[in-house]
């Protein structure tokens, strides 16, 4: 059993999902467009909206972060996203079972370089549609029980971070990265359905520059 499971694990960290099916939409260079930025952190892949380009009502846990200029958020296990030291059964567990979720979201003030140093940083440049479209992914992978705003679970990784719990169940087919490409593809940057943070990356390159670039407004990926 733990051959097969380790087997299974193996082909869910290299297998590649198809690229999208259908080019987004384009913005003209004039259009006004805001900046999201995709982090590459080991096998895990974050994105970050800065909390000016959230629309009022959507994502109210914005409110637990009252100095941040933007929100990091990343999708994840329940048990093996919190674990300091998950270990072989928190990591079959979270691949081979559908398991409860849990999101990630740090407050960051200043620059997203500043608090994101030594990790791969690729900005996107989003026209006003698609970042509404992208808060509003962000707004509905919250579990509230219909509450106004999520409860934290616990304290995150690092300062002004917390854990809140999420809709959705993770599982092979269901990582943190492919919740990250999910949301890119609300901002309309489609780039299927990529398990692993080397294979998102690779997509996302493509259609974005690294952050602090002054290069003007960056098309989306045709």
């Amino acid at each position: 059993m733990n051959r097969l499971a380790l087997s299974l694990c193996f082909l869910w960290l290299c297998s590649a999902c198809a690229g999208p099916a259908k080019a987004p939409p384009s913005h003209d260079r004039g259009e006004p467009s805001a900046s999201i930025y995709v982090i590459e952190q080991g096998w895990h892949v974050g994105l970050a909206i800065r909390v000016a380009d959230i629309p009022g009502g959507l994502v109210p846990e914005s409110a637990d972060f009252p100095a941040a200029d933007y929100l990091e958020l990343g999708w994840g296990d329940w048990d093996y996203y919190q674990a300091d030291d998950p270990g072989l059964w928190l990591t079959l567990k979270a691949g081979l079972w559908p398991t409860a979720s849990v999101l990630h979201v740090v407050g960051v003030r200043g620059a997203i370089s500043d608090r994101f140093g030594g990790f791969e940083i690729l900005r996107l440049d989003v026209a006003p549609g698609g970042v509404a479209a992208l808060a509003a992914f962000i707004h509905r992978s919250f579990a509230r029980d219909a509450a106004a705003k999520a409860t934290p679970i616990g304290p995150g990784w690092g300062r002004d971070s917390l854990f809140y719990p999420a809709r959705r169940t993770f599982h092979m087919f269901n990582t943190c990265n492919t919740w990250t490409a999910r949301a890119l593809e609300a901002a309309g940057y489609p780039v299927g359905r990529p398990l692993t943070a080397d294979q998102l990356m690779t997509k996302v390159r493509r259609a974005s520059k690294p952050a602090g670039s002054d290069a003007g407004i960056l098309q989306p990926p045709r």
